[in-house]
């Protein structure tokens, strides 16, 4: 190091034994000569272990989801048994007919990951013209821009497989908080969700 910093070998150890301090030129030195930044010289060395293996594993039946009725959603929450989720994963059926009859846009923290598993659905983004999806076809959005599904003109419903995401533990928390006091269940029926009405 010694070689290759221009430093003597003697400082260098004094240095590592606390008992000398390197002026602002000498550390300059060091870190273009190491071709490191400076502050690398300051941080502390990332000693934390590596995220434990949890082992955590979820079955997603529409049995056991949470269930919320809204008037332009029936949402099933998936794997509800799962306490701080980063995904939180969601069948919904798309009830509204029109932007109008939706209203406000939706906004949440994270991103969202929206499969179309019986479509067509009419997709609103906040920046963004609206754009309809098939069956089969999905779109990846930024949650925190305002966001609503509607099921396209001359089609009942539109069921889609979300994926909400995000870096907080409480995700579940805060998307159960878009629903107020709305009552949550759990659906009877599975045959319901997938029987055409």
């Amino acid at each position: 190091m010694s070689e290759r910093t221009g430093i003597p070998l003697s400082t260098i150890a004094k240095v590592e034994h606390d008992r000398l301090t390197l002026t602002y030129d000498k550390l300059m030195q060091l870190s273009q000569r190491l071709n490191i930044r400076m502050s690398d010289l300051f941080s502390e060395a990332d000693e934390s272990p590596e995220a434990p293996i949890t082992a955590r594993r979820s079955i997603g039946r529409l049995g056991g989801a949470i269930r919320v009725n809204t008037p332009n959603y029936e949402y099933f929450y998936l794997c509800p048994e799962l306490r701080r989720k980063r995904m939180v994963p969601i069948v919904t059926r798309v009830r509204a007919h029109s932007i109008e009859e939706f209203g406000e846009l939706v906004h949440h923290r994270g991103e969202e990951y929206i499969y179309v598993l019986q479509g067509p659905v009419e997709i609103h983004t906040e920046f963004y013209e609206p754009v309809v999806l098939e069956t089969g076809e999905s779109i990846y959005i930024d949650s925190t821009m305002g966001h609503a599904y509607i099921a396209p003109k001359g089609h009942d419903e539109a069921l889609l497989l979300g994926i909400c995401s995000s870096a907080d533990d409480d995700l579940m928390d805060s998307l159960m908080a878009l629903h107020g006091d709305l009552p949550v269940a759990r659906p009877r029926s599975v045959k319901r969700l997938t029987a055409k009405r």
